[in-house]
């Protein structure tokens, strides 16, 4: 009786033994598949030529100042970089209003008045601007910008360099696919636009 009731004992505690280990390792597991689970949504993964890459999401302020920067520089290479195509101007502009307020409409309706568009296309003028810095001052909001850029006119008999000086204020909005920096320029005057040098062809 009393190895009977001792195996009864021993057969108990090792299958109480048996079930709380698996109940553990249960638990164990489950808390690793759900945390695994859990790091798996935070990843996005984009399909580039063929290959998925891993995205980040980051925080917009991380960002801010570059894509300041770029948006300036877009908005300015658009609305300056034309050539002697009525559609191309119209396109270029178009999309660069997008990228600016009033100010701007403002300034594209001035220069068709005074024959700006109807004279790159009468003169076969090509113009393209090159953005050689944009300071931002991200400290108030909305952000005051100054764009240094230098335009490059080819005409028939000669090729003439200008320097370009631009500023204005950056507001946020929402990103759209005509905004996708989600910025707004604003109060967007030019400075200077005065040749530096004339070469001839």
């Amino acid at each position: 009786m009393k190895n009977i009731d001792s195996a009864f004992r021993l057969v108990r505690g090792f299958a109480l033994l048996t079930v709380c280990g698996s109940l553990l390792l249960s638990g164990f597991a489950l808390y690793r598949s759900l945390r695994l689970a859990q790091q798996l949504q935070d990843r996005v993964y984009v399909l580039a030529g063929g290959q998925a890459l891993e995205a980040f999401a980051a925080d917009r302020d991380e960002h801010l100042p570059v894509e300041a920067r770029h948006h300036v520089k877009t908005f300015h290479e658009l609305f300056f970089s034309l050539d002697p195509d009525e559609q191309v101007i119209e396109r270029h502009v178009a999309r660069a209003l997008y990228l600016a307020d009033a100010s701007a409409k403002r300034e594209y309706d001035n220069l068709q008045e005074q024959g700006f568009y109807t004279g790159l296309i009468a003169g076969n003028i090509s113009q393209r601007v090159e953005v050689d810095s944009v300071a931002v001052d991200l400290k108030v909001y909305p952000y005051f910008f100054r764009c240094y850029a230098t335009q490059r006119l080819v005409r028939a008999t000669s090729t003439v360099w200008r320097s370009l000086v631009t500023e204005g204020y950056l507001r946020s909005v929402s990103r759209s696919d005509h905004n996708p920096h989600g910025l707004l320029i604003e109060r967007w005057v030019t400075l200077e636009n005065r040749d530096v040098k004339v070469e001839r062809r």
